[in-house]
């Protein structure tokens, strides 16, 4: 039997040595945990990212339930004898107490999610090395999938490099979550959560409440609509305009009948044929027999008739603290911090992106460029009297400088090959040259940078003028 889930490798077990090992701090496992589930109560409720959608989907399940008892069906107590009026409420408010424990049933509890393992798998053939390796060590070795036989049928499970383990058969990631997840089904936006092994029959009741009280709703204001008509004789139309409010939840329970009615029957029909959403969308069983089929009955005796199976995780369990990823060296320096990033990435389960590492390590090349070219410039951080003589070689050694670094890259790039150095720019350089030793002697440490500047600039647009007519500065 292939070992997907190695248990002295989970994240998230106990710690087996009570209080920690060397001091470290323990904490709460849902405090490290590394999907992206929100948790509640010190970790005994577990939502989904989207926690949040479920007060949506509550104010749509209450908000028609509660005109309906107000404007209709509190006009049947009355009206039927032997208090079977209030039945009629009495049934509403029933449904929607078993929608609501349903939804909560689902959306608040691990819906079967795979520990991930501390430490990726051994590769075949190094079992008895005995040495844990880092988290982030790259698995270049490891197949990305393997051969399992279920039922006499022969499956295959996949790696997960997130979960850093095999996934069992019918796992599947969420993307959402960031969790592995047993007998995947889908992840409802409606309820914030996975659907899979822990929590699917109790999703199926959700819904199929959910269909009973839309057609319960809808029929009980048309009866409600045919009691006007009846007793003051007028047509349909009189009758909607006397209750407006009928009208509006005939309106909505017919809209929302035909999704919750459609799913009922959809998973209906993955119940008798026991598959999942994900496994009828990706039509893994169209061609190939279906491993995990018992028949009609016995598949929904496998919904309905089996133990809620136990959770893997123990979300309020204490364990050691996971120590920050130290800077690792290379060749005796400091990496870089991109490659920290990207380290991080992976052991939070998020693929690094190309752009993202080349941007910054870019950005350190121009950093230490622009403070390469700062450090030269030495000649503002001198005395007046010191930079007074300095600033005339400092203006010539500059504009020689950067007017043949200048060159350099309007030469790069052209196919003429190298060209030869006309006689007027050789003249032009040699009188700014002139004139700058001139300007330096009498002027001051300001002025002479403005020169040098103003040099610059009118050196670059000679040499620019003389690439576009065909004669310029070569490389030298």
């Amino acid at each position: 039997m292939l070992d997907l889930q190695p248990s002295d490798r989970r994240h998230g077990a106990p710690s087996s040595s009570g209080g920690g090992s060397g001091g470290d701090e323990l904490i709460r496992t849902y405090k490290a945990w590394k999907g992206n589930n929100v948790f509640f109560l010190g970790g005994r409720l577990v939502f989904g990212p989207d926690a949040r959608s479920i007060l949506i989907t509550i104010f749509l399940i209450t908000a028609p339930v509660i005109v309906f008892c107000i404007f209709v069906g509190r006009k049947f107590i009355d009206d039927f004898p032997h208090h079977r009026g209030v039945s009629i409420l009495a049934v509403a408010v029933g449904l929607i107490l078993l929608d609501l424990i349903f939804l909560l049933l689902t959306s608040a509890r691990d819906p079967g999610i795979i520990p991930r393992n501390l430490y990726p798998p051994e590769p075949e053939g190094n079992e008895g090395n005995g040495e844990p390796r880092l988290a982030h060590t790259p698995q270049s070795r490891l197949p990305r999938t393997k051969d399992m036989v279920v039922n006499g049928i022969t499956v295959k499970i996949k790696y997960c490099d997130t979960c850093m383990l095999y996934r069992p058969p019918r796992a599947s990631h969420c993307s959402i979550c960031n969790n592995c997840v047993e007998k995947f089904d889908h992840h409802c936006p409606w309820l914030g959560q996975c659907i899979g092994l822990r929590n699917y029959r109790f999703y199926f009741m959700f819904v199929l409440c959910s269909t009973l009280l839309c057609i319960y709703v809808h029929v009980f204001c048309w009866i409600y609509v045919k009691r006007i008509m009846d007793s003051e004789n007028i047509n349909i139309w009189k009758s909607f305009i006397k209750t407006p409010a009928s009208i509006a939840l005939i309106i909505y329970t017919f809209i929302c009948v035909w999704f919750v009615g459609g799913l009922t029957c959809f998973h209906l029909y993955l119940m008798s044929t026991n598959q999942s959403t994900y496994e009828n969308f990706r039509y893994r069983y169209d061609r190939h027999e279906n491993p995990f089929n018992k028949g009609i009955l016995g598949n929904f005796m496998e919904v309905f008739c089996t133990n809620v199976a136990v959770s893997q995780n123990s979300f309020r369990a204490k364990v050691s603290k996971e120590p920050a990823i130290p800077p690792r060296t290379v060749n005796g320096g400091m990496s870089s911090p991109s490659l920290q990033k990207v380290s991080h990435d992976i052991e939070m389960g998020r693929k690094p992106v190309w752009h993202e590492t080349v941007e910054e390590e870019l950005g350190d090349m121009e950093k230490d460029m622009e403070a390469g070219v700062t450090s030269r410039d030495l000649s503002r951080m001198l005395p007046p009297d010191e930079s007074e003589g300095r600033g005339i070689m400092h203006s010539r050694e500059s504009s020689r400088g950067r007017g043949i670094m200048h060159s350099r890259e309007s030469s790069r790039g052209r196919r003429g090959g190298s060209w030869e150095l006309s006689s007027r720019v050789n003249e032009d350089l040699r009188t700014r040259d002139e004139s700058v030793s001139r300007v330096g002697e009498d002027s001051s440490e300001s002025s002479d940078n403005d020169a040098s500047r103003d040099l610059h600039v009118e050196i670059s647009d000679a040499v620019t003028s003389r690439g576009r007519t065909g004669t310029g500065i070569g490389r030298l």
